[in-house]
């Protein structure tokens, strides 16, 4: 059973980091350093808890802000940016999920695997969520979503690290948007098909 909710927690807290990566490993850290709900000492994991891992996190913050905000109001869908943003959000999904199921269990390689699928699913629903809202809004509007995204990603991590069967709906929702997004997608090319 503990695996289980191990594996749950790791899976939620993935699927954070998968919307917007930094808030919610911060908040991790910050939590497994104080032992509640989490706690990576003892653990290969050790370092997700400690401050130059936390500090290095909180610099690529500012870098990717700085580089986001000069390259304009598309920067957050193009390739360069994104392609940086869904390496970080795997590879701290993958970290920190195999590091919420190294707590107590050997087996920290299963929360590696969902940790990947899960942030990869957080990172593409929210992608895709973002970019529909973000091109009907104005500059200004348009501008504030980071913020969303952060309060929903700590939201989410914070929700599954104290409430680990959480998670399961997280994971749904994101799912459910995922789906939703790509179905009104179809929807739109065949209204254009029709047109013809």
């Amino acid at each position: 059973m503990d695996f289980l909710l191990d594996l749950l927690q790791g899976v939620g807290l993935a699927a954070a980091i998968g919307i917007r990566p930094f808030l919610p490993v911060l908040l991790a850290g910050a939590l497994a350093a104080a032992d509640l709900g989490l706690d990576f000492d003892g653990t290969d994991f050790a370092f997700l808890e400690e401050w130059p891992f936390l500090l290095g996190v909180l610099l690529l913050v500012v870098a990717l802000d700085f580089a986001g905000r000069r390259a304009g109001r598309d920067a957050a869908d193009r390739p360069p940016l994104v392609y940086a943003l869904l390496a970080l959000a795997l590879v701290l999904g993958e970290l920190l999920a195999a590091g919420s199921v190294a707590d107590r269990s050997s087996a920290w390689w299963a929360g590696a695997i969902a940790g990947v699928a899960a942030a990869a699913l957080g990172f593409q629903a929210a992608r895709q969520l973002f970019g529909r809202v973000r091109r009907r809004l104005d500059h200004q509007t348009a501008a504030a979503l980071p913020v969303y995204a952060e309060g929903v990603a700590v939201a989410a991590a914070g929700l599954s690290i104290l409430f680990p069967p959480l998670a399961l709906l997280i994971v749904a929702g994101l799912a459910w948007l995922l789906a939703g997004g790509r179905r009104r997608e179809g929807e739109k090319y065949a209204g254009l098909r029709i047109l013809r």
